[in-house]
């Protein structure tokens, strides 16, 4: 699996053919339905750390670093020394 958004976009949009399936009924349905169900779940986290993302850059885009101290998750992780 990938991890872009791109990505997720085509999850979604590959799912919704499945449940567009015609054919598909009964239990199979269902279970189509539950797995769709899962994954707007999943999906919506996805974009919801996606905005939060966006939102940070944004603050420190307008703002500067005067913020970084305040809010260290900001900041780029710390590299590790090779021995």
């Amino acid at each position: 699996m990938k991890n872009r958004i791109t990505d997720l976009n085509d999850h979604l949009f590959a799912q919704m053919e499945r449940l567009a399936d015609d054919d598909l009924s009964g239990d199979k349905l269902d279970a189509e339905v539950q797995r769709t169900e899962a994954m707007v779940k999943i999906a919506d986290k996805i974009v919801d750390n996606a905005r939060l993302g966006i939102q940070a850059a944004t603050l420190v885009a307008n703002h500067g670093d005067r913020f970084r101290k305040d809010l260290p998750m900001l900041s780029a992780p710390k590299q590790i020394d090779a021995k």
